[in-house]
């Protein structure tokens, strides 16, 4: 069996609960044994394969993020230590990560460890003590060293994890796509979506998915439309977060509430596919992420996106070619979205070449990762002499 830990699942909707998720669907739907192992949350989704929850607690700075505490669920525990895992996959290093080591450890078997985020920032943000984001740091870093394996989505992630101090082997293994689609589909969603939500002819749609946390760096964005208000554009932004009503705040300040309108969390993958196919760009200012999920969903129906020059995520973007880069500047910024949308030829052509070069299958990624999981599982076994 496969254990897929993660602090975060579905309905909690991130890069990495759907990372985690579409892990352990495409491993399922391949045949291998298969479960997850996160915090309870309400409204879990109903999934073929064996979801082991502990208790959790919402997190009321960073809703919808909820802490998971499973010491206190003695049950759960003897569940788990009582499951035959082959491997263990943990996504964070946190409460989850804690548990997948002392089950790798306790069963002698390998674990992975995928390193997905910045950390840094959203500890300096909560914490008012350099000293103790340099304690939380290293614990981070002492996680990934234990781990047999560590992987990142995408190589411009390995600076931040040198930077936090690890000085391991690191393995690229990408992330999918489960939005991939047919031209002519993509066309239908596009056309229905956009009279659904009543596009004018002509009317570029500018679209946003992601947290609603300023770390997202949503303000460049908010500002910079505010300086080519004129322009035929509507903005929509799918997400929820910490900062959801002071960025409403914002928008009003600044005279776009009729250019912009927040959808709220977007939970029905095929709507969400729909939003994506019907916009014209993907507005994704973040200086925070790693590898966004959502560039590559954008990217698999035809929509390039607008990312910050010499971002980490930025990484898989050729400016003008497969997206579009800018600096962290308003101006510049709106001057950008200002070219874009008067030649649309220009977005086109991305958004084509965006669909080739960034929109891989999950069901391509996961038949690379049952090579990697069972390569790992044949080298540990031989290792530790066949003592699991």
């Amino acid at each position: 069996m496969i254990g897929i830990f993660n602090d975060n699942f579905p309905p909690v909707l991130d890069g990495v609960a759907l990372t985690a998720k579409n892990y352990a669907d495409c491993l399922y739907h391949k045949g291998h044994e298969v479960c997850v192992v996160t915090p309870y949350a309400p409204e879990m989704p109903q999934c073929p394969y064996p979801i082991y929850t502990y208790p959790s607690m919402p997190l009321l700075m960073r809703k919808p993020y909820r802490l998971g505490v499973p010491q206190i669920d003695y049950g759960f525990r003897r569940q788990l230590a009582s499951l035959p895992f082959s491997l263990v996959h943990a996504h964070c290093p946190f409460t989850s990560g804690t548990l997948a080591l002392k089950t790798a450890r306790k069963q002698h078997i390998p674990m992975v460890a995928t390193f997905h985020s910045k950390y840094r920032q959203d500890f300096e943000r909560a914490i008012p003590s350099d000293y103790i984001v340099d304690v939380v740091i290293n614990h981070i870093v002492s996680f990934y060293e234990k781990a047999y394996e560590v992987w990142i989505p995408q190589a411009s992630v390995e600076p931040t994890l040198r930077e936090y101090g690890y000085k391991g082997k690191v393995t690229v293994v990408e992330n999918g796509n489960d939005f991939v689609t047919e031209p002519a589909e993509i066309e239908r969603l596009r056309g229905a979506m956009r009279r659904e939500l009543g596009l004018a002819e002509g009317e570029t749609m500018l679209l946003f998915v992601g947290q609603h946390i300023w770390e997202k760096n949503i303000r460049l964005v908010i500002e910079a439309l505010s300086h080519i208000s004129n322009q035929p554009f509507h903005l929509y932004m799918c997400g929820t977060g910490y900062a959801e009503d002071a960025i409403a705040e914002l928008i009003n300040s600044l005279h776009l509430q009729d250019k912009v309108t927040m959808l709220g969390v977007v939970n029905d993958r095929e709507r969400l596919k729909g939003i994506d196919a019907a916009a014209d760009l993907f507005l994704f200012p973040s200086l925070y992420d790693n590898a966004p999920l959502v560039v590559r969903e954008a990217a698999a129906m035809h929509t390039p996106a607008v990312m910050i020059n010499g971002s980490t995520a930025a990484e898989v973007i050729t400016d003008g070619f497969n997206g579009f880069l800018t600096s962290n500047d308003a101006l510049t910024y709106a001057q950008l979205v200002s070219d874009l949308i008067q030649h649309p030829e220009k977005v086109k052509k991305a958004g084509d070449n965006a669909s080739r070069t960034l929109a891989r299958s999950w069901d391509d990624v996961t038949n690379e990762v049952i090579q990697r999981y069972t390569d790992i599982i044949a080298r540990f076994h031989r290792e530790n002499n066949g003592a699991f």
